[in-house]
């Protein structure tokens, strides 16, 4: 408990010893009694009063402030103090409740705020370690990270090994081995040797400050039911006033046109209950609560939401749309089989490699790797590169032609075309058709378990590519997906999704993960979209409504189940607390319920519904 909460606490355990004593002490004397019970009052209610107060006089008097006073200020009015100031008591009790479940989701979440350091390390010019602000370091700065401490910026290793703490932005707890060569994020804690990283980012954009910056955002992008439930305030607490202000007034006002006892003192009695019971805490408190909790929870388990508002929508998704390469796949390329055509598979391997030497590709660093030797650039030359075709280059006076089938038609080489699974690298050398290489990305250890439990949810499972069709199947059949469309351009995909958008039953919602840039814009058009965050480009990860901080597919169908149990919580409490305050107003306005069925239909329905909703704060460990 902070330092609020424990003198609220305080206040609550006085009072409560207060009103005992009270309870046991005989007091005759009116005016004595009334003054010993105005001491726990104001001990505990002084705030509510003077909150009711300033509501008042800013026109702005419909709130639980001013249901409390009046109806406790009404109570003592007509002799019932003990029922006054146990009403303000009860209340306490459940804002405290409120407050330390409030606190426990904000420091679930601020426990984020330690993966941005406050300093980075660079080498002076003696070697020494110098301390700078990590917002002074530059792009491609060297900076050390010592045994212990978290690294400050995004960056690749070029010095060092070493195991990585990633918990605090995967929610895993299983260290990463890290080597030269890699590249490390923001926020991971080095727990060996020491490192140095060359900085591939400034800070403000580094994973960790990305994160806090989603997370501290989230909030603003509310959710259906917390604009509802806004909206069901602002129109409910003036309704209820009313309706307590005819109870109190037009029923004995009609009981004396009848010709009956006014009884203004029971009835003004029951309005008071009316106003106890009507106090909309529960719903204003708790729905906002839940999804707050929802989204400290999911960050905790490595899944980022922007907003209350694409939590909801998330529990609504019934088809869940996948990249396949970098998404469902690794992304790491490897020549899996090579076929000889005219050469053989070692002088075919080694002038593909040598005519891919200049090219970036994925592909092309895949040829390179599997050749294993030393490129010598001065038997290549007169290169030329034909985008979404392959590339053209004189490799020991050979014109070789490497690339697609479409590269081969497009030349007018008689090839032939393989239908095993992989990317077909085909080589021609002088027009004559010399071989094909085969290349495979490897399928993530944990794609299968997701589309498996995705399907368990009820979720059609949908694969879109820009690979080959035999490839493209041949993943899909291994992971057992529902649907794949492969040898799609980016615009291609946009209107896949919208097709599958446009079919999809009333309600229901359209979710597409991806991690390129390319995927930027199916990720903005679909209902929901998912960043694969570790790896993502930047514009997937600005573009997405969430991101899933290691890659893994796993945590799809994991944020899906988060999404659906904090949903289920919202409509839980929203059900529970207006069916027991209908219940008890009803009972109220005949007189059945007195003021200790409202203290339980005000507070205990708060306390229940506060209580439920912290369950959105844990999330299973996967």
């Amino acid at each position: 408990m902070n330092k609020k909460q424990k003198k609220v606490l305080y206040r609550i355990i006085a009072s409560a010893l207060i009103m005992i004593i009270l309870h046991f002490v005989d007091i005759d004397n009116l005016v004595l009694r009334f003054v010993f019970y105005m001491i726990p009052y104001f001990m505990i209610g002084y705030d509510v009063l003077k909150k009711a107060v300033h509501g008042i006089k800013s026109l702005q008097p419909c709130d639980e402030n001013f249901l409390m006073a009046v109806a406790t200020v009404g109570a003592i009015a007509l002799g019932q103090y003990s029922e006054g100031v146990s009403v303000m008591l009860f209340y306490q009790i459940g804002e405290l409740f409120q407050s330390y479940a409030v606190g426990k989701s904000r420091r679930n979440i601020s426990e984020l705020m330690d993966i941005r350091p406050d300093h980075a390390f660079i080498e002076g010019e003696n070697g020494e370690l110098e301390s700078v602000d990590p917002d002074e370091v530059e792009v491609g700065s060297i900076i050390v990270v010592r045994p212990g401490e978290k690294i400050p910026i995004d960056g690749v290793v070029e010095e060092g090994t070493s195991s990585l703490d990633t918990s605090a932005l995967t929610g895993e707890s299983v260290p990463r081995d890290i080597k030269t060569g890699d590249r490390v994020q923001s926020g991971c804690i080095n727990m060996s040797g020491i490192l140095k990283i060359r900085t591939e980012k400034e800070f403000g954009e580094s994973t960790a400050s990305k994160i806090l910056e989603l997370v501290e955002n989230a909030s603003s992008k509310k959710s259906r039911s917390e604009n509802f439930i806004s909206k069901f305030a602002r129109v409910y607490t003036p309704t209820v006033c009313i309706l307590a202000l005819l109870l109190a007034i037009v029923v004995p006002l009609f009981n004396m046109l009848m010709g009956d006892p006014a009884a203004w003192g029971t009835w003004v009695y029951r309005a008071l209950t009316f106003l106890v019971i009507s106090c909309p805490c529960a719903l204003v408190i708790s729905i906002p609560l839940t999804f707050f909790a929802g989204i400290g929870g999911a960050s905790n388990a490595g899944v980022l939401v922007k907003g209350s508002v694409y939590l909801e929508g998330l529990a609504d998704v019934k088809n869940v749309v996948c990249d396949k390469t970098g998404t469902l796949t690794e992304g790491v390329f490897e020549v899996t089989d090579i076929i000889e055509g005219s050469l053989n598979k070692d002088r075919l391997l080694e002038l593909a490699a040598y005519a891919e030497s200049y090219s970036t590709h994925p592909i092309s660093i895949s040829i390179r790797k599997a050749y294993g030797t030393e490129i010598d650039n001065g038997r290549v030359s007169d290169v030329r590169e034909m985008s979404g075709h392959g590339i053209e280059a004189n490799v020991d006076g050979v014109r070789l032609a490497v690339g697609n089938a479409k590269l081969m038609d497009e030349m007018g080489i008689s090839y032939t075309r393989t239908d095993k699974p992989g990317t077909a690298v085909y080589v021609a050398a002088d027009g004559v058709f010399a071989g094909c290489i085969l290349i495979s990305d490897r399928i993530k250890k944990t794609s299968a378990k997701a589309v498996k439990e995705l399907k368990a949810l009820g979720i059609k499972t949908v694969m879109l590519t820009g690979d080959v069709k035999n490839t493209a199947d041949s993943v899909a059949k291994e992971l057992g997906l529902d649907e794949v469309y492969s040898e799609l351009l980016p615009g291609d995909k946009v209107t896949k999704i919208e097709e599958i958008i446009a079919k999809q039953g009333k309600g229901a919602r359209t979710a597409f993960t991806g991690d390129g840039i390319n995927d930027a814009p199916v990720l903005s058009r679909a209902d929901i979209g998912i960043a694969m965050g570790a790896l993502g480009s930047d514009a997937a990860i600005e573009a997405a409504d969430i991101v899933l901080m290691d890659d893994d597919p796993i945590k799809i169908p994991k944020a899906i189940s988060i999404a659906r149990k904090c949903m289920r919580i919202v409509y839980e409490n929203i059900y529970f607390a207006i069916g027991i305050k209908v219940l008890c107003l009803i009972l109220g306005a005949f007189g059945i319920a007195n003021m200790w069925a409202a203290i339980f239909a005000d507070v205990g329905v708060m306390v229940i519904a506060v209580l439920n909703a912290i369950r959105a704060l844990y999330v299973k460990k996967l």
